[in-house]
């Protein structure tokens, strides 16, 4: 008789998912739906993910999908092709064309893609961006930086365009937020499985995931059960050291995931 596998999931005290629904108000949640869509309608979203495979933050079962990396991509471009690539960027002229080697692309790299740059190397090369649609609300700077508050504040276009969302994520259980994205995906695409960190870096990160409609199903990955645990409801915190991607579905859908602290009186309720 085998041995059942053993999961390798860190989680949270011993959990997959801290399901928040039970915890949180979310009387008003799925009426925020109303004004994220007609709110997306009027700002220009950037795409996120895309190199998560020469980021080296893949498991080794996803790794080998076919879907095209922009990282292994940019590196295996001749100099005429680097060229072009260049030429859409924000600002081509900072760029040393005759020192490539010395620049790294992307994000959580030296130099940010541009919107340009994102849609060539779909157009042309393939490329595949899983979240389509990638929103700041309040930016974050770099992802280790996420839930520090120094310095950020809700964009312009948050406040204009998505109040009452603002609200719903200032009345929050946190002391401090540091980081608000929205992030949505087109209908048939899914997310590719990755982790944000290292489980080994010290205690999981503190945040609320919230999805207003339910239909984006966000899921751990188990390497050692070699399955998927999804996300438990509406509200959620998971560690996200696991593997973790979102399943694909017909239709478009979205969450919100807010990174700061959470308050001392919330946290004790959560470990309980």
């Amino acid at each position: 008789m085998s041995r059942p596998a053993k999961s390798t999931l860190s989680g949270i005290d011993g959990r997959p998912f801290v399901d928040l629904e039970p915890l949180l108000d979310l009387g008003d949640l799925e009426s925020l739906d109303d004004e994220i869509c007609v709110g997306l309608t009027q700002v220009t979203p950037e795409y996120t993910g895309g190199c998560h495979r020469s980021m080296g933050i893949m498991p080794p079962v996803f790794a080998r999908e076919p879907w095209a990396d922009y990282g292994e991509v940019i590196a295996a471009m001749d100099d005429d092709a680097f060229v072009v690539f260049v030429s859409l960027s924000d600002d081509p002229g900072a760029i040393d064309l005759s020192n490539r080697e010395s620049y790294t692309f992307g994000e959580e790299r030296a130099v940010p893609l541009s919107r340009r740059q994102m849609k060539y190397l779909e157009y042309k090369y393939g490329v595949y961006f899983p979240w389509k649609v990638y929103l700041e609300l309040m930016p974050g700077g770099r992802w280790v930086d996420k839930a520090d508050p120094r310095g950020k504040a809700f964009t312009r276009d948050a406040m204009l365009y998505f109040p009452r969302t603002v609200a719903f994520v200032q009345s929050l259980p946190f002391e401090q937020i540091g980081s608000v994205k929205l992030l949505g995906l087109s209908s048939n695409d899914h997310g590719t499985v990755h982790r944000d960190r290292d489980p080994a870096e010290g205690e999981p990160d503190e945040f609320v995931t919230f999805c207003p409609t339910g239909e984006k199903r966000l899921f751990l990955w188990d390497d050692g059960a070699a399955e998927k645990v999804f996300a438990p409801s509406r509200a959620y915190w998971f560690n996200d050291g696991d593997y973790h991607g979102v399943e694909a579905a017909p239709a478009f859908r979205y969450s919100i995931r807010v990174d700061g602290r959470f308050t001392s009186d919330f946290r004790a309720k959560v470990r309980r």
